[in-house]
Order: structure tokens, then sequence, then C-alpha cells
């Protein structure tokens, strides 16, 4: 089953990360996704590790890799060579795509400036992803996740207090500018449906980072407040965080009055008491509010404080470990874990795309969500189909 990008050629030059996962994206969408890579040691990430795989036959392989290279074709390139930066120009010339994470004014030095691709390519819409924006006064810095976390502001809003600050447990900065980059991509490409013309996208980890300050952002622009990390538990919203009980903890959210007034009947809490009554109260009585919430869950397992808390309506979870997370029913009833196989690992479950499509009709909806994934390549895999393909 093709998917809604079938028929979109993306020439992916980036490595590491942030451009990879974005170039992923849309070949689990369906686009067509050759990989560039260095000759001899490919992207970054093939390095990266452990955990490593061996196969019987053949180099190892990173599972840091795998996250993010799945749907692609690899091809090797030195991109100072001449018969190499032909072979680039081809492609370039007949993609839609060209996907590229270098220092700012890297790939102009080596022959391949945006006003050069306008000329080979006018339709091309070009993603360029960098760490902290192409121009300004910090803008050829280079952007590395956690240092990013730390420079956007995220990491003192992680951890258990200021005094704390700690880094999300995935590269979120890496993520985030992928995600934001393949956004941006899907709307130039609709752009250009109008006018005909492909145009430059820019983002950087940086800006992703800042895009996803959501409240914490505005408590500064506009009330003057600066947030800080403080554990696991809602700035603005109480209660809403994890509890201790008996032998474990459980996560709950208590979003409105209604809710509040529900977790109440069920534990026997006046809803009226004295710094209780309202969300701003109890947001500026926290301690007193987490209190008494663990003082109730003391003597409850979390299994059987899960069980009354869903009978009562309040939403409420346990945290699970990622080895909980990938054998949960719920997880594989989305499409979250794909079969792929692999060209010397063989068999290979992979997490899969968090998309699904469905075409409505009048005896309901049919799941059109492409199911027919490839498993990331080895190196040069398809160098020698891609260079046949381009002489054809």
């Amino acid at each position: 089953m093709s998917g809604p990008l079938d028929g979109v050629l993306v020439v992916d030059l980036t490595r590491a990360l942030a451009g990879p996962h974005a170039a992923m994206m849309l070949g689990d969408l369906g686009a067509r996704v050759i990989k560039v890579e260095s000759p001899g040691s490919g992207d970054d990430t093939r390095g990266w590790g452990p955990p490593f795989v061996q196969p019987e036959q053949g180099d190892r392989e990173s599972t840091y890799f795998l996250s993010t290279n799945k749907n692609k074709e690899s091809i090797t390139l030195d991109l100072k060579a001449e018969d190499d930066k032909k072979v680039l120009t081809e492609l370039l010339r007949r993609a839609d795509v060209l996907m590229e994470n270098f220092r700012p004014g890297t790939l102009a030095r080596l022959g391949f400036g945006t006003d050069v691709l306008a000329e080979l390519n006018p339709r091309l819409v070009t993603l360029a992803i960098s760490g902290f924006g192409h121009d300004g006064p910090e803008g050829g810095r280079a952007g590395y996740d956690q240092i990013a976390q730390g420079e956007g502001g995220l990491m003192s809003l992680t951890g258990s207090g200021p005094e704390d600050p700690q880094r999300v447990g995935v590269p979120i900065g890496d993520l985030l500018a992928g995600m934001y980059g393949a956004y941006g991509v899907l709307a130039a490409l609709m752009e250009r449906e109008r006018t005909g013309r492909g145009q430059v996208v820019r983002t950087s980890l940086l800006a992703a980072i800042v895009g996803v300050h959501a409240f914490q952002g505005t408590a500064w622009t506009v009330a003057g407040k600066v947030g800080h990390a403080q554990g696991n538990h809602h700035p603005s919203i109480a209660p809403y965080g994890l509890f201790h009980c008996q032998g474990g903890s459980v996560q709950l959210s208590c979003g409105s009055e209604g809710l509040w007034r529900k977790l109440c009947a069920e534990f026997g809490f006046d809803p009226e008491a004295p710094g209780m009554a309202t969300n701003g109260e109890r947001v500026d009585n926290r301690q007193q509010v987490i209190a008494l919430l663990e003082e109730a869950f003391a003597g409850i397992a979390p299994e059987d404080l899960l069980a009354r808390l869903a009978a009562a309506g309040i939403p409420a979870g346990k945290v699970r470990s990622v080895d909980e997370v990938y054998g949960w029913d719920q997880t594989l009833s989305q499409g979250l874990l794909v079969d792929v196989e692999h060209a010397t690992l063989g068999s290979l479950q992979l997490p899969g795309p968090p998309l699904r499509f469905f075409t409505p009709g009048p005896d309901g909806e049919t799941e059109t969500t492409r199911r027919d994934h490839t498993a990331p390549p080895v190196l040069g895999a398809d160098g020698d189909a891609i260079r046949a393909w381009l002489r054809s």
C-alpha cells in the first residue's frame, strides 16, 4: 500500500538525528528517500553505541542508526570528488526535496549553494537544519542536543528542582527539529502546487525547543514569571502529577474542578477545605495537596489505586518502562511496532510511525495506513541501482 507522499523524491544529505528523523518521517509516509553517506564510515550514528548488533555476516549495526533510518535507500558519495558531485547533481535535478544539516555555508562551499540549486531545479524544496539558526550573532554554532536543551531553557524546566537541571531522556531537541523540519517541507510542497517553485525551509534545535515552551514561554513574555524545574508536578494545575502509594506510584490529573470533586468524593476529602477550593488555591498549597493524597494512598497498592481512580472517572496511569510499553496491547493495537527484514540482521521489529490514515465511507472507515516498511539500509546498499536509474 502506497503512502500519501508516494512519488515524492527526497535526497537526504543529513546525518546524526534531526535531519535523518525528518527524512524518515517523509519516508514513512511513502516518499522515496535516498540517503547520501560518506564512503567508508557513513552516517555518524552508525558508530554510536552500544548497543550494537553483530550479524553472522557483515558489519555490526548500531541500534541508534536503526532508530531513525527506516524506509530509505543508501548511496555513498564523496562530495569533494567531481564524479560523485555529478551523481549528486543528477539526483538533485530529479528531486522534490533536499535535506541537509551541515554547518551554515558548508553546502555552498561544496558548490551547491541555494542559488545553484534554484538554477538546477527551480521546484526543489530545501530543508536546512542547524544548531542555533543560520544567521544571528551565534548562527555558526555547532548543534548538539543536550547543549541546545540547556541553551534553549528546557533543562531549567526539567528536574527535581531549580538546582537540579536535567536533560530529557531522549534527544528531544533533535527530534523536534526534525519534526518541525518535515512539517515545513510539507508546507513548502503545498505552496509549490500554487507557485510552481520550491523554496528554502530553515529550522534549528534552538527554534524547535523554543517552539515548545508553550505556557512556560508566555508565563515569561506576558506575565514576567520565570518557570523552573519542580519535579513531577504541573506548575499550573493541582493535583496533577506523580503520587506515591503502597509499593509504588501512580500519576493522576484533576484538570477541572469537576475532576477534583470526583477525587474528593472517592477518597473522603472536603473539596471546599481551606486552601483547596479552587485550582489556584491548590497550586499555591501544592505541598499540602500532595501530602493529603499520599496519606490517603499510603495503604493502597498501585493496581488497586488505578482501579479505584478509573472507576471514579479520574484520569490516571502508571509509569511504564520501555520494554513494558512495547509489550502493551494498546501500543501494539496502534501499529507502533513494525516488522522489517534487514539485509544482514534478518527479521527486526522497529518503532512504527505515529500516524494512521482512514478513508470514511457509508459503512464506516477503512484504514489506509501504509504497513510495508523497509529496514534501514546497510552502507551503500543501493548505490549501483541508483546510478543505473540515473543513467536510464
